[in-house]
């Protein structure tokens, strides 16, 4: 289900680090909202809401209503800085979005079918995911929340790549547009771990054969 992410900011006029603690005390996030050929505009937003918001996977992968001085501005979030020790945000950077513009987006990737995929519900394999996110390229009216990786026909032994990935429409992978050479795995089907070893130990055996 889509989910709507609003945000409420005020003008930032106070900057500097001395600023931004007095912010953080006072239970605010200074931030700044920057693109589209519009001068950069330090804000503040609610920590509580921004910490809220940053619970939703969603949030990291969606257009965000941005709600500064009565007017709306779309944006999409570009950094996100925490502290090292203390659940608290830092700062947020926020680029602006527009309709006519692709954006790059790194959006989640959601597996779908491991219980059940032939390698291992037959094969007695174990699911490896190599990547559980990718970017893409798109307009901001494309942008997926997640994308479906269906790993159902997936044997012992296979991997899915890049270029395999069912696409929504209007969505292309950024890596893909660099060559064949970055069409790299998404998720594999690893051998049981029983057989792996039993495979090495004939191995082992059979060099020791021929070694006598």
């Amino acid at each position: 289900m889509s989910v709507n992410f609003e945000l409420q900011a005020e003008p930032r006029a106070d900057q500097g680090k001395g600023a931004s603690r007095r912010l953080r005390r006072a239970g605010k996030v200074p931030a700044i909202l920057y693109g589209e050929g519009k001068d950069p505009q330090p804000i503040t937003l609610d920590h509580n809401a921004v910490m809220l918001n940053l619970e939703h996977e969603a949030f990291y992968s969606h257009i965000l209503s941005v709600k500064l001085g009565g007017k709306a501005e779309k944006a999409i979030l570009r950094d996100v800085q925490r502290h090292p020790c203390k659940p608290i945000i830092l700062h947020l950077d926020l680029l602006r979005v527009s309709e006519d513009h692709a954006i790059r987006v790194h959006v989640p990737l959601h597996f779908t079918n491991e219980e059940s995929c032939v390698g291992v519900k037959t094969g007695g394999g174990m699911v490896s995911h190599q990547m559980v996110e990718v970017e893409v390229e798109c307009l901001p009216k494309h942008l997926p929340e997640f994308i479906e990786v269906d790993v159902a026909s997936l044997n012992v032994g296979d991997s899915l790549h890049l270029s395999q990935i069912s696409l929504p429409e209007g969505v292309s992978i950024v890596a893909l547009s660099h060559g064949p050479d970055h069409d790299l795995p998404v998720v594999s089907i690893l051998k049981p771990r029983g057989a792996a070893a039993e495979e090495e130990a004939g191995g082992e055996a059979a060099e020791g054969g021929e070694a006598s």
